[in-house]
């Protein structure tokens, strides 16, 4: 019975530290195409579009990890609406020693559904690509 009683608290326990992991929408990925390594330490605004008065509302702002990755943006499913990234690229190619046609990369987009969204750059100092990842 004591054996029993410990299986099930263990359980218990395990499925509530899962159903606590935040669950988020939205991703992004930083590639930097002229060294073929993933970009490190850029800085990463999201905003949203407020329809009705055409302006932009501060979401979030982070910083890429060693992976190039942001994994954290808007927890949850359901955030439908026109977000844009900022990806502040001129401070990372100057740490380089890298003169940077772009100060700044801009990326707008829509979720209209309660998928997971990754919204990636390819970047060089003089060219950027974007597309909808998974």
């Amino acid at each position: 019975m004591k054996k029993l009683i410990l299986t099930l608290a263990i359980v218990l326990i395990a499925s509530i530290g899962f159903a606590q992991e935040k669950q988020y929408q939205l991703s992004t990925h930083i590639l930097d195409i002229s060294q073929g390594v993933p970009a490190v330490n850029v800085e990463v605004k999201l905003e949203k579009m407020n329809k009705e008065t055409e302006t932009w509302t501060f979401v979030a702002q982070k910083t890429t990890e060693e992976s190039g990755r942001i994994a954290d943006f808007l927890p949850g499913i359901d955030n439908q609406g026109i977000y844009r990234f900022t990806f502040y690229t001129m401070p990372y190619f100057k740490k380089s020693g890298v003169q940077s046609f772009y100060p700044f990369v801009q990326v707008v987009f829509e979720i209209n559904d309660s998928k997971h969204y990754h919204v990636p750059i390819t970047l060089s100092a003089f060219g950027y690509s974007t597309y909808r990842g998974s």
